[in-house]
Formats: C-alpha cells, sequence, structure tokens
C-alpha cells in the first residue's frame, strides 16, 4: 500500500469512499470538514492498494509536529471498508502512517477513534493496531447513550418531569430558527460554564444548508418563544446531541426530558442509539457527576470517546 496526502481534487473520490465506508460519517465529508479550513491545517491522508484504489481515508491537521485526526471534528480516524480489510492490513496501515510521517518531519499523531455506536460494521482494528504499536491513551471521556431499539431505561425523577412538562402547556417540534436556539446557548455557556459554543450562528447556518436532513433543531416552546433546544447530529444509526440548551424557564420547568423524549419518539424511526453527549473536562480527568448523573436518569449509559498518542520515535 501506498501513503499519500489528501488534495482537494479528489473531493468526489474521498466522499464516496466515505459514504461507503464501515466507520465514516457525514462528518468526515469534505463539505463538513472544509467549513473551518481557515482555522485548521488541513493534512489529510489517503491509503491506496497496489492497484491504486482507496483503502482507507484519514482526516487529519498539522499542529507543529503533530498530526491530529482531526481537531476539529468530534470524532477522527482510519476510516476502512467494509470489505477486504483486516486486523492485519490495518497493522500495515498504521505501521506505513508511522514511516510517512515521519518523512515528512512529524514526530506524533494524535489519533481519535470513532466510537463504536457510529460503526455501520465493527470497525475497531484500529484499537487493536494502537496497542500493538504502543500508542499510549491521553483522553478517555464518559459519553451518555440511549439505546432505542429496548425500553427506556428512564429514572423516577425524569419520567416525573416528562409528565409535568407535558401537562404544562409547553410544545415541541422541530425548528429552523437557529437564531433563537443561539441566544439561548449562547446565554447558558457564557453564564454557567464561561464558554463560547465551537460554531458561530454563522456557521452553524452553513452546515444546516449543506446538510438540513442530518443537522436537526428541536425546540421546546413555553407561550410562543423558545425556552430550550437541542441539535442533533443524525450519523447513519446514531443521532447524536451536538448542542443542548435550556433558558431559565425551560430549566425551572425541567422541559429537556420531554424534549428528549420528544425527539426519540418522533423523529428516530430505524435508529439504534441516541447520544446525548461527553459529560467530562480535561480529557476526560473530570468527571461533572451531577450531568452524568441527569444522564443516566434519562437512560444514557456508558460510551467512550478517547484520544491515543502514537509518538514516532516507538513505532515497532
Amino acid at each position: 500500500m501506498t501513503i499519500e496526502r489528501y488534495t482537494p481534487a479528489m473531493a468526489d473520490e474521498w466522499d464516496a469512499f466515505v459514504d461507503t465506508s464501515r466507520n465514516g460519517t457525514f462528518l468526515h465529508r469534505r463539505a463538513y470538514m472544509d467549513y473551518h479550513a481557515d482555522r485548521f491545517a488541513d493534512h489529510s491522508l489517503v491509503a491506496r492498494d497496489d492497484g491504486g484504489r482507496l483503502l482507507a481515508v484519514l482526516p487529519a491537521n498539522a499542529e507543529g509536529s503533530d498530526i491530529v485526526s482531526h481537531r476539529g471534528l468530534t470524532y477522527g480516524s482510519w476510516l476502512t471498508p467494509q470489505r477486504h480489510f483486516t486486523a492485519a492490513t490495518m497493522l500495515e496501515l498504521l505501521a506505513a502512517t508511522c514511516d510517512f510521517l515521519r518523512g515528512e518531519g512529524f514526530e506524533r499523531l494524535i489519533y481519535r477513534p470513532v466510537p463504536h455506536i457510529y460503526h455501520k460494521y465493527p470497525a475497531e482494528d484500529d484499537l487493536y493496531a494502537l496497542w500493538r504499536m504502543n500508542a499510549r491513551a491521553d483522553a478517555v471521556s464518559a459519553s451518555s447513550t440511549i439505546d432505542l431499539r429496548r425500553p427506556r431505561l428512564l429514572d423516577h425523577g425524569s419520567k416525573n418531569a416528562v409528565n409535568r412538562a407535558l401537562r404544562s402547556g409547553a410544545t415541541f417540534g422541530r425548528s429552523y430558527d437557529f437564531a433563537s436556539f443561539w441566544a439561548i446557548l449562547e446565554e447558558v455557556l457564557a453564564t454557567r460554564h464561561n464558554a463560547r459554543p465551537v460554531h458561530t450562528l454563522a456557521e452553524m447556518q452553513l452546515l444546516h444548508s449543506r446538510f438540513p436532513e442530518k443537522i436537526r433543531l428541536y425546540g421546546a416552546y413555553v407561550d410562543g418563544r423558545m425556552a430550550a433546544g437541542v441539535v442533533v447530529y443524525r450519523c447513519g444509526r446514531v443521532a447524536h446531541a451536538q448542542y443542548t440548551a435550556a433558558g431559565e424557564t425551560a430549566r425551572r420547568m425541567r422541559l429537556l426530558p420531554a424534549l428528549y423524549s420528544y425527539i426519540m419518539d418522533t423523529d428516530c424511526d430505524g435508529m439504534e442509539w441516541f447520544d446525548i453527549g461527553i459529560s467530562c473536562e480535561d480529557g476526560g480527568r473530570y468527571l461533572n457527576a451531577g450531568l452524568d448523573a441527569q444522564k443516566a436518569g434519562l437512560g444514557g449509559r456508558c460510551t467512550v470517546y478517547s484520544s491515543f498518542t502514537l509518538d514516532f520515535s516507538g513505532c515497532q
């Protein structure tokens, strides 16, 4: 096999491969990846077999002497085909990746695997190869995932919150009013976490225009005004809550459990998982136990988002 840098001329070939891969989602399509090309120095890679056909693609960016897969995405790793790819192939691929990147002057690969819930077919060959090549785990974050194929495991408090919200007169539905939601989101993040959304409103509106059925906004309304919202990324069999925010009124009325239930009950047909998101900071070293408990009360159970560092000097 051979490794080479991705170029824009490969965009159609790249996207077609992502769509048929075992572990790619729409986040790995170039129309999503390239919206923030000004913030990340793209250094994506492609692997080809001896016949020149695509064997795998790696979304990645350069950061000094490091290659990261990919800092601008929730997750990213070598995306691999459904057929004719084995654990032995991944060992060869990762060794070739080390040789190629070392030859380009890089020292480390920071590798962020796609969590298993997003896999169309099992695709954890890379975890095995990372271990074989002495990579170390430097981030392990706990996310909460609800199994949509089984009865929901709501605790007593969450059931009561849903019932109270439904009796309160609040309404729930899909929305296209990203501006109203972003105002809530920015206020909540600023006042409660001293933070800002990763995406600006303009960026999210751009991404929604490119992926209108993959990126959906749902709102909870009180007296006709949005009080809370959830932006959901629809990634194959997974609905991922990318952004969630509730204003003061929605928090007092505990509208989020009912809004989550509305989304799962009305717009997740055929999907298997609802990923409510990570409850950790600092790469998993700090767990917000209260937030994790709230998500567990909704029926969420732990799925791991991890990151590994492969030092080329230690590759074997």
